[in-house]
């Protein structure tokens, strides 16, 4: 079984294409909308392909017209793209999103998967990054023997005792310090957290057709371009 893991596409559809094609299962932590131009394309691929899906904060607060509780220098950012969002998005993209779960689980042979896009307890929103001692905590408490988490576009694997917390990074808005749609690849009981480089500049055109403010499209360009938000 070669299972293609991917998390925070962000309406990236360059860095979606990338993604290997290779797969048994692809599943996906969350966040299929915001930041980027293309959200509707990227919820039809997902629908098309994804056989586990859960619902990250911006793919709730896209669905509801909520906050998505960004950090500050994300905020500006968010709040423009969410109305450009908002603005093409159909009911029926709207539903999906809202159908989706904040946490399942999965069995593949023994082992059993957990799937979220934050932490198990706040699925949408707890911020907790690579090297945070709420791992170890955390894998204690699962009885799953692999977590999948998302939302800090950080790709990491922890690994406690017999249990792993796996990351795979942003596919669609890579804060690793390079410009790459990130994704992990567990095959035949293998964790791989691999990543592909794609056309960001073709996506940072799109970005600067958008109905965004001057600032706001900089910011988005100067993320993608450089995979870091070291430049904000």
């Amino acid at each position: 079984m070669r299972i293609l893991i991917a998390s925070d596409l962000h309406a990236n559809l360059e860095a979606v294409a990338a993604l290997p094609v290779d797969y048994d299962e692809l599943w996906v932590l969350g966040d299929l909308v915001h930041y980027g131009p293309n959200p509707r394309e990227v919820i039809e691929f997902v629908r098309a392909n994804a056989s586990l899906v859960v619902r990250g904060n911006h793919d709730h607060a896209a669905a509801w017209q909520v906050d998505p509780r960004c950090s500050p220098p994300f905020r500006a950012m968010a709040e423009e793209t969410m109305r450009f969002t908002a603005s093409v998005l159909t009911d029926s993209d709207r539903e999906y999103l809202r159908s989706l779960p904040v946490r399942t689980e999965r069995r593949v042979g023994e082992l059993r998967f957990l799937a979220c896009h934050a932490t198990p307890d706040d699925p949408l929103y707890d911020y907790q990054g690579r090297g945070s001692p709420f791992w170890e905590d955390e894998l204690n408490r699962q009885s799953a023997d692999v977590l999948l988490v998302g939302h800090t576009h950080q790709q990491f694997c922890h690994r406690w005792k017999h249990r792993l917390v796996v990351n795979p990074g942003s596919a669609g808005q890579s804060k690793g310090g390079a410009p790459l749609a990130c994704y992990a690849v567990w095959s035949d009981g293998k964790l791989g957290l691999e990543s592909a480089a794609y056309d960001y500049e073709r996506t940072i055109a799109k970005v600067a057709s958008l109905p965004l403010s001057p600032q706001v499209r900089e910011e988005l360009s100067t993320v993608l371009r450089t995979g870091s938000t070291g430049a904000l």
